[in-house]
């Protein structure tokens, strides 16, 4: 309420417009779940480049599909990720220093390259240090050194971090307490207070204390709690499941259940094929997974396999699941065209990948477009092209509405935009004002989308709609706290068939 007006004078009061602008959500922040040879398990971690995926996740694996399918997604222009780590049975490796028991900050066979060196700082400095400190003295401190073995040379060792002026005597400077910032360990148990360790270079022992990389990924890794769950409190609108091993095969269950979770959270699944399996295959494995219903329209199946060049087998080619290269496209076409293109045809190339693992021909794509099943194409002068976009739900028997990738994806812009732009509608009075403010935020964000060329139609009254008045929302609806918002668009729908009609003209006797 304003204030009283207690003295003659002028009095300026800020009234506010009651437009609340809806902003765009991202459109392909991608997630990759498999296995990785290093980093946090079951905690998904946002990457920005391949640099850091090395840096994190410790770069390509020959037995992590995952690292893999993260190379082709920077290499096809992807820009955010989450990468959530599977650990498959991996035990972390455990060193010994002189009774302090550290632990490799993750599972992995990496942690057995972890050396430890214990340095005693000189008298003078240590005194210097611990005077005025009631919690230690001089005679407790020790400095920490964590370095890595390169080429399996024990004698030879990079330093990865430092730790200095730490204590087993309890206060801010206690050893576990340090440790909690590493990259690399932490501790897993203390030694007697008041005892630092003897100083020296330790190092995991080659049986005992072993770390490991564990078994190939089952659907026990996916369904637990730090499988495919630990993604559903996260924001990702892309979903890549690599296989454990780049020339492996994902548990068949596996993708009815990061269906259901891309259905929950507004997302799109990218589905890979198995290996060696013909186009004239697809169809039946389809069938085989079990995937029917709505949850259908929020995923695409690609094929075949890519091949390209691995550098961990010096260039030798490889046969690697496209769903990397898929999403590194769509993020490319996303950012140049928006998501209402189609991410296919002559513009949606394929770095990196010198061919395919089967040569698709024109019989084949027409046998399997209408069934709903993208081919990966390649073309004299174009090379690898994505040649396809239909969801699961593309099959033209089915005549779904949301028949194409774009049109989904745009639609799942949409309403995710519109969810988190009209939170603030919550327990605001629901009378016509609220219904006002509320068409004129949501009509001018579908603006601007149609203003992109977003949808269909050569005015805005074509193109798209927002209702929100007393025929959506009546009075009972008030009465039960209810607000009825309707929107409505015309979607692009791309391309597929360029009909080209070709007629004889015959020259006319000149008279």
């Amino acid at each position: 309420m304003p204030e009283p007006l207690a003295a003659p004078g002028v009095y300026i009061t800020e009234i506010p417009s009651g437009i609340r602008a809806v902003t765009g959500v991202s459109t392909s922040v991608t997630a990759f779940v498999g296995r990785a040879a290093r980093g946090p398990v079951g905690e998904p971690v946002t990457i920005t480049s391949m640099t850091h995926f090395d840096r994190v996740f410790g770069g390509l694996w020959r037995e992590s599909g995952l690292s893999y399918a993260v190379r082709d997604f920077y290499l096809n222009g992807g820009g955010t990720a989450l990468v959530l780590r599977l650990a498959g049975g991996a035990e972390p490796a455990t060193l010994d220093v002189d009774g302090l028991l550290l632990e490799a900050s993750g599972p992995g066979s990496w942690g057995n390259q972890l050396q430890v060196e214990v340095v005693h700082p000189q008298d003078d400095d240590a005194q210097e240090i611990a005077r005025g400190s009631a919690d230690f003295g001089a005679a407790d401190l020790f400095e920490l050194k964590i370095l890595e073995i390169r080429e399996g040379d024990r004698d030879s060792a990079t330093v990865l971090e430092t730790f200095l002026n730490l204590t087993t005597v309890d206060g801010p400077r206690r050893v576990d307490a340090m440790l909690r910032s590493s990259q690399f360990v932490r501790v897993k148990r203390m030694p007697p207070a008041s005892r630092r360790p003897a100083k020296g270079v330790y190092t995991v022992p080659q049986k005992t204390g072993s770390g490991t990389d564990g078994r190939q990924l089952q659907l026990a890794d996916y369904s637990g709690e730090q499988g495919l769950a630990a993604l559903d409190k996260t924001d990702f609108n892309l979903l890549c499941l690599p296989p454990s091993r780049p020339d492996g095969n994902l548990p068949k269950d596996v993708w009815s259940a990061a269906l259901r979770l891309c259905q929950k959270r507004r997302a799109f699944l990218l589905v890979d094929t198995p290996a060696g399996m013909s186009p004239a295959d697809s169809p039946a494995w389809l069938t085989e997974l079990g995937l029917s219903g709505p949850m259908n329209r929020n995923g695409a199946v690609y094929l075949p396999r890519l091949r390209s060049a691995d550098p961990l087998r010096d260039g030798a080619m490889g046969e690697f699941v496209p769903s990397g290269s898929v999403a590194g496209v769509m993020a490319r076409t996303d950012a140049t065209r928006g998501v209402w293109k189609a991410p296919a045809g002559v513009d949606a190339g394929i770095v990196g990948a010198s061919g395919l693992a089967y040569p698709m021909t024109d019989g084949e794509s027409e046998q399997l477009n209408p069934l709903g099943i993208n081919c990966l194409r390649t073309f004299p002068q174009i090379g690898s092209v994505v040649w396809g976009a239909r969801t699961l739900r593309g099959a033209n028997t089915l005549a779904d509405e949301y028949k194409y990738v774009p049109v989904r994806r745009l639609a799942l812009f949409v309403e995710e935009s519109l969810v988190r732009g009209t939170q603030w509608v919550v327990f605001e009075p629901n009378d016509e004002r609220l219904w006002s403010q509320i068409r004129t935020s949501l009509g001018a964000f579908m603006q601007d989308l149609f203003r992109q060329g977003a949808f269909q139609g050569r005015t805005p009254r074509e193109a798209y709609f927002v209702a929100c008045d007393s025929e959506t929302t009546t009075q009972y609806d008030i009465d039960r706290g209810i607000v009825n918002i309707v929107v409505g668009f015309a979607p692009l729908k791309p391309t597929e068939f360029v009909v080209i009609g070709i007629q004889q003209k015959t020259a006319e006797a000149a008279g």
